[in-house]
């Protein structure tokens, strides 16, 4: 009797869990991926393509479209817009500069309840410090055994 219990309750719960888990088209979240992310590599390759028509060396017009990249994500990051794009876009919104900027700017933005320093000061390592720490160390580690 209590095992016939146990199935039945089984049963329901294997149901209730089919009814509230969202359903995902896999293609249809790889074609907003590539979009997004297509999107923001062709904003990019419009900032250095002007930056190359204005006068500026190659090197000089790739610094200016990384620094205006990491300013755009950072400032959609604190209006709240990032986050709404990285939901359609997924994994497009990843792309290296922008979705690094956005991985450091989201955790500082909870430093109001514990102030400036301590909270937006260690905040913003939270997820990106593991990735420097561990780039730097390699990169250390690379040079000395090269």
């Amino acid at each position: 009797m209590e095992e016939q219990f146990q199935e039945e309750r089984q049963k329901e719960y294997n149901e209730y869990v089919k009814r509230v888990t969202p359903t995902h088209s896999l293609s249809a979240n790889m074609i907003k991926a590539f979009l997004i992310g297509g999107a923001i590599c062709a904003l990019g390759q419009l900032i250095l393509n002007t930056a190359m028509s204005a006068g500026l060396e190659q090197e000089e017009a790739a610094s200016w479209c990384t620094l205006l990249l990491i300013a755009l994500s950072v400032l959609l990051t604190g209006l709240n817009l990032y986050p709404k794009l990285a939901k359609l876009g997924g994994a497009g919104t990843l792309v290296p500069i922008t979705g690094f900027a956005n991985s450091v700017v989201s955790p500082s933005l909870e430093f109001k309840s514990e102030g400036l320093i301590l909270g937006l000061g260690a905040k913003m390592f939270i997820i990106a410090g593991p990735v420097l720490v561990y780039g730097i160390t390699a990169s250390v580690l690379y040079g000395v055994i090269l």
